[in-house]
């Protein structure tokens, strides 16, 4: 029996280890600068790219086995596929050209191809390759700002001119709502909401204007790139990320421009389906949702476990309490995405709707998918865990403190709150752990109840009111399903989820960390407080 438990344990673990060490491996590596190959075929072509899979396999009606590669050769705009196969009878030969470059773009994909020329309004200024990615390193820093500014001038100066135009459209409609039949208010309404109107239209004009300039600016520089089958390509400055020259990297640049693309990951907002660009967004609203979470049920748990281990008395309906908290554990966890639609979202958020904003009805605003919404279901989801494991912990402590405090002429409730809950807080904290581990990871009831592909919007920004929880969210659990899924660009995300799923159980092991620190202090704190 020993060994049969000690293999049993053993084996486990080693499933666990194994699982890690993948995920760490391939999340990892995905950002690492890999060599370009270019691969002459036997009659004709070649291809240009980086190798992403090399695999040993048996055609069929033969038993001889044979070697292929999966080449990453993008040019998705000229090729129309992003990944090729080549097997190892179709090779001629093979060679790493040392100004074969990796271009990475806003849009597209990446691009594989030679440099030709750097281009300023149609002329050549460099044809040389070293001196084209000197002119692209010098122009490249100005042509990413311009880029920059207009997409702010986009998204938050015409973002904030709409919030006013809509504004000014929800004043006269509250109007409508509130006073019908009067035609001398609804006319001041509407008299106002023309002339925000005619405000706004001149800032309009003049944020498009300096749009246009920066587009015009942006459009004189480009880098001109030959494809290895002979192919033009012109690529706007401000549309490039970043080039990497791979074959010609040594190994602190091949180092610098990881730690570039995990900086890139980590900070900004996705692009191309989500299978290139970051995932701050996700992260955001990853930890976002599970605080909030946390913020919820703890507190219901802790009072519901307290009821049911210090108030209620013994008997057949606190038996069956008991049995249906221990069941509501194993509930699937796309049930209460279901409750959480009908409730949270279609009555609760329909009925605030209803009663605070009538005017911008029928678009919903709460009674819709949101980080609250979301939170409130996955606390639900994981309340079980903390009524449990409070009541353990309540359970624990020893019935002579409480009698001593009764003796002391302690009332019930200052006993609890004393006594009790101060020596039970380690045991209330080990609950919102696992609550914390079970609810960062689910994935079910948040394609119910608020997750969304792509919310370049973060419920908490500067914008007022500032906290925004009707507001849909990304969460990287979400995002691990939709890239491995649903990306139209499947074998380009396939690096990116585990590199996903890395920074996932990275975040959940964080704040598992974080509350386990918390958790042995107070144990600490009171094992020197009962010496």
């Amino acid at each position: 029996m020993l060994w049969l438990t000690g293999g049993a344990l053993v084996l486990a673990l080693a499933m666990i280890a194994g699982l890690l060490v993948l995920v760490a491996w391939h999340g990892s590596s995905t950002f690492w600068p890999r060599p370009i190959l270019q691969v002459e075929k036997v009659g004709g072509g070649a291809l240009l790219g980086e190798v992403q899979e090399d695999e040993t396999y048996v055609p069929e009606g033969t038993r001889t086995p044979v070697r292929r590669r999966e080449l990453r050769t993008g040019n998705f705009e000229i090729s129309g596929s992003h990944f090729q196969w080549i097997s190892a009878p179709e090779v001629a030969s093979e060679s790493r050209p040392e100004w074969a470059l990796v271009v990475e773009r806003t849009n597209w994909g990446r691009f594989f191809g030679f440099p030709t020329a750097f281009e300023v309004d149609g002329k050549s200024v460099a044809t040389d390759p070293e001196r084209i990615l000197e002119a692209f390193d010098a122009e490249h820093p100005a042509a990413r700002e311009r880029f920059e500014a207009r997409h702010e001038l986009e998204t938050d100066a015409i973002g904030a001119l709409n919030r006013r135009m809509e504004s000014a459209r929800l004043a006269t409609r509250a109007v409508e709502l509130s006073h019908p039949g009067d035609a001398e208010k609804l006319a001041e309404a509407r008299r106002l909401e023309d002339a925000a109107r005619d405000e706004l239209a001149d800032s309009y004009r003049s944020i498009e204007s300096r749009i246009a300039a920066l587009n015009a600016e942006n459009a004189r520089r480009e880098i001109v790139l030959t494809t290895v089958d002979g192919q033009t390509k012109k690529i706007p400055l401000a549309e490039i990320v970043r080039i990497v020259p791979s074959n010609r990297l040594s190994a602190w640049q091949r180092f610098a421009v990881y730690v570039s693309r995990w900086k890139e990951f980590l900070l900004d907002l996705p692009r191309a389906a989500n299978s290139e660009g970051g995932v701050f967004p996700a992260i955001f609203g990853t930890v976002a949702m599970t605080m909030i979470m946390s913020l919820l049920v703890v507190p219901f748990g802790v009072l519901a476990a307290l009821y049911l281990r210090e108030y209620a008395r013994p008997g057949f309906l606190v038996s069956t309490v008991r049995i249906c908290v221990n069941n509501l554990a194993g509930v699937p966890s796309v049930v209460f995405g279901v409750f959480g639609l009908g409730f949270f979202c279609y009555l609760v958020g329909a009925s605030i709707d209803s009663l605070l904003f009538p005017e911008r009805l029928p678009n919903p605003t709460y009674g819709k998918g949101g980080i609250l919404w979301a939170s409130l279901t996955l606390a639900l989801l994981t309340l079980p865990v903390v009524i449990v494991a409070t009541e353990e912990a309540l359970s624990a402590v020893p019935g002579s403190m409480r009698e001593g405090s009764y003796a002391c002429g302690a009332t019930k409730w200052q006993t609890i709150q004393r006594i009790v809950l101060p020596r039970a807080m380690p045991g209330i904290l080990t609950g919102m752990i696992l609550a914390i581990a079970r609810g960062a990871g689910e994935v079910a009831p948040l394609m119910l109840v608020g997750a969304v592909k792509l919310a370049p919007e973060l419920p908490i920004d500067g914008v007022a009111p500032f906290v925004h929880p009707e507001r849909s969210f990304m969460h990287l659990g979400f995002h691990i399903y939709d890239l491995g899924f649903q990306s139209p660009n499947s074998e380009a995300a396939k690096p990116v989820v585990f590199t996903t799923t890395l920074l996932l159980i990275g975040i959940v092991v964080l704040l598992n960390v974080t509350a386990v620190a918390v958790r042995g202090k107070l144990r600490r704190r009171f094992a020197h407080a009962q010496i």
